[in-house]
């Protein structure tokens, strides 16, 4: 058994099914739709109940514009692990207007395609459902990721981890992660410290981040983390936009979160008719950062390290990052940042201004430049 979406040709709207195959022998199998569940974004009840429907955050690689907000408690696809980057999921169609030859456009939310082009449709007529021209791209996914209600902590620490600059061990390239700090007391010991594929960060609509009342969560995935990153290091502007349909926030990634621009398409609803009064580049983390960052300032550890005093324990070595949520009243600490390792415990975890290697002090901008290098966008 499975889900399908099809188009219901009278009142054209999208429709899931439950599906499943026929194979009668010595005849090709048939594709035989069991039930209707309902329209899209209506899941029924007994759906909710189905194995194959999950609490996830997924994300394509290399993508320039994403849908960060959650519009779903779950996710229909398939999943084979716990967190990867090979899960095949359904379409997600809303209806988005009309093309200029006036035939009816979808907008597919989960593979980021508007739907309804003369191919589009010789593929609904051939195969009886109705896909996106990117159906079959694999998608990076976690289940039941981290959800982080910033009121719960008294300090959290939110930022895009990557790959190490340099290390005594295998460097191995790899995407941005999201790095957690909590701490239930100010200054107090952090009950989480690591890395995570992506989280769910939850806050009172009180606070007005975006047009959309309904939205009181923001997914926070390595793409989105990683251009914001590059944004504050490179001090280019950002700000944030809201879809002029739904309200939905604006996420750019790729080239066009590098590159100014107008005009705008809606991860949520493909409306492409959002401009800016000015060029732009839009993330949805730009009014987190302003509402949730306490503390602006950077300053440098007075500490200074001498790796060369470690010879023959393993260390590995980072620059530090500026933070996407910091929600502690002191500044954050610019520098970079150490580990290193007796072949039992680790015996230095801290950042520092100055770090000197084979008689060199160690270039924090160099550094960090390695890392991006290192990290599969």
């Amino acid at each position: 058994m499975f889900i399908e979406r099809k188009i219901n040709q009278s009142t054209k709207t999208v429709e899931l099914w439950k599906c499943e195959w026929e194979r009668p022998e010595g005849a090709p199998a048939k594709k035989v739709f069991i039930s209707r569940i309902g329209e899209e974004q209506c899941l029924t009840p007994e759906d909710k109940n189905t194995s194959n429907q999950a609490n996830a955050i997924c994300w394509a690689s290399g993508r320039t514009l994403g849908n960060i907000a959650v519009f779903s408690e779950s996710i229909l696809g398939s999943f084979p692990a716990q967190a990867g980057d090979d899960a095949l999921l359904p379409c997600d169609f809303v209806h988005a207007g009309k093309f200029r030859h006036g035939a009816d456009r979808w907008w597919c939310r989960i593979h980021q395609t508007h739907w309804g082009t003369k191919a589009d449709h010789e593929s609904y007529e051939r195969l009886g459902v109705m896909h996106c021209a990117n159906h079959s791209q694999p998608m990076n996914y976690t289940l039941a990721p981290l959800e982080i209600n910033v009121n719960d902590s008294a300090e959290v620490g939110i930022w895009c981890s990557l790959p190490a600059a340099l290390s005594t061990q295998p460097i191995e390239s790899h995407g941005s992660k999201i790095h957690v700090h909590l701490r239930p007391k100010i200054k107090g010991t952090k009950t989480v410290d690591q890395d995570f594929d992506a989280i769910s960060l939850l806050y009172h609509q009180d606070l007005g981040l975006f047009a959309n009342p309904e939205i009181t969560r923001v997914n926070i995935t390595p793409p989105a983390a990683f251009e914001f990153m590059c944004a504050t290091e490179e001090n280019r502007e950002m700000t944030c936009i809201n879809c002029s349909k739904c309200g939905y926030p604006h996420l750019d990634l790729g080239d066009f979160a590098r590159k100014p621009h107008r005009k705008h398409f809606c991860g949520n609803c493909g409306c492409d008719s959002t401009w800016s009064s000015s060029h732009i580049v839009s993330t949805p983390l730009k009014p987190l950062y302003d509402q949730l960052i306490k503390n602006t300032q950077f300053e440098e550890p007075s500490r200074t390290l001498n790796l060369d005093e470690y010879s023959g324990y393993d260390y590995t070595i980072w620059a530090s990052t500026s933070a996407i949520v910091w929600t502690a009243l002191r500044p954050q600490e610019k520098g970079i940042h150490i580990h290193v390792d007796d072949g039992h415990k680790r015996i230095v975890d801290d950042t520092f201004s100055v770090v000197i290697l084979n008689g060199k002090p160690l270039d924090r901008k160099e550094l960090l430049q390695a890392m991006i290098e290192r990290t599969i966008i």
